[in-house]
């Protein structure tokens, strides 16, 4: 399976790139960055350490650093820390390996030289793939499938993250999330409806630091500030795995349980970032969803399967 990783590095968005790096399945073509659990300079510094502290031979290639709403959010320091990666110690990145190109045209140039091939594999703000779409909006048909960590439907009482209507990522780039769905390519949303099952706990966290080793004890210890949020904020004892489930849906569709229709995501006002799907079985409905094509939303999920799958590849 050939990949692009569209991400903004990110604790969970590590705990995700350290997944990739295990997986053989997967042919990993790019990582591309973009603004969002820090700015863009860190999130590509980030993405360049993960990608020598885990062995990955793809580019990292620098994305967006502004959204296209216009809209300067404030980083959550809160939940990754000042330098994106709980603050742990990162030495001084060498970025000659940076890939020369911008993401959105790197994006571009791979669909275009693998059609129907590619799975992109977006973890942040989708800004990089709607500056991909508006700069050549033929391209959407040469992709395999979108699979995005993003958005909250309601399902189990799960609301937004970021306003008690909107997911972080969608908030992030409302506009963006809003033209990736009305593209004609298929996108697969797991958003907080399912990343709410996916509780790493201490004892599992401590289980990954035995393991897997240098980089499992590099988690654990990112995962100490990760963990005195949810703690806080959610009374968890434990973190979330939003960012490794979107990896999990790429390999194991089978793994969940789905619901077909479009997907709107409002663009402003007191709601902005909430998204919005009208179910395929649903008769006539509002021309602003019937107008788009169905896409694919992710309602529950095999949690302990996902949790087993995990801890056993990135054990490897």
């Amino acid at each position: 399976m050939k990949v692009i990783f569209d991400t903004d590095p990110g604790i969970d968005d590590a705990m995700a790139l350290l997944y990739l790096s295990k997986l053989p399945k997967i042919d990993l073509l790019g990582v591309t960055t973009v603004v969002g659990n820090a700015d863009i300079a860190t999130t590509t510094r980030n993405a360049l350490f993960l990608k020598q502290r885990f062995g990955l031979s793809a580019p990292v290639v620098r994305g967006a650093g502004r959204t296209l709403d216009g809209v300067d959010k404030a980083e959550p320091v809160i939940v990754h820390g000042v330098n994106g990666l709980g603050e742990i110690d990162i030495p001084a990145i060498d970025d000659s390996d940076l890939h020369p190109a911008e993401a959105s045209q790197f994006i571009i140039d791979t669909l275009k030289a693998h059609p129907g091939e590619v799975t992109l594999i977006a973890v942040g703000r989708m800004t990089n793939l709607a500056l991909a779409l508006r700069a050549e909006p033929d391209v959407a048909r040469l992709g395999k499938q979108v699979v995005i960590m993003g958005g909250a439907f309601g399902y189990q009482g799960r609301s937004g993250n970021i306003t008690p209507a909107a997911e972080a990522n969608i908030f992030g780039d409302p506009v963006a999330a809003d033209e990736i769905f009305a593209a004609e390519w298929p996108v697969a949303v797991v958003g907080l409806d399912v990343t709410h099952d996916i509780i790493l706990d201490t004892d599992y966290l401590a289980l990954l630091s035995q393991e897997v080793g240098e980089n499992g004890a590099l988690l654990s210890q990112m995962c100490e500030h990760y963990a005195r949020f949810y703690r806080e904020i959610m009374g968890l004892s434990g973190v979330v795995g939003h960012d490794l489930l979107a990896v999990t849906y790429a390999l194991h569709p089978e793994w969940f349980e789905t619901r077909r229709g479009p997907v709107l995501v409002q663009r402003d006002g007191i709601a902005v970032g909430q998204t919005i799907q009208m179910p395929e079985t649903r008769k006539g409905g509002h021309p602003d969803w019937a107008n788009r094509p169905p896409q694919t939303v992710c309602i529950g999920v095999d949690a302990s399967k996902v949790l087993a799958h995990y801890r056993e590849t990135v054990s490897r």
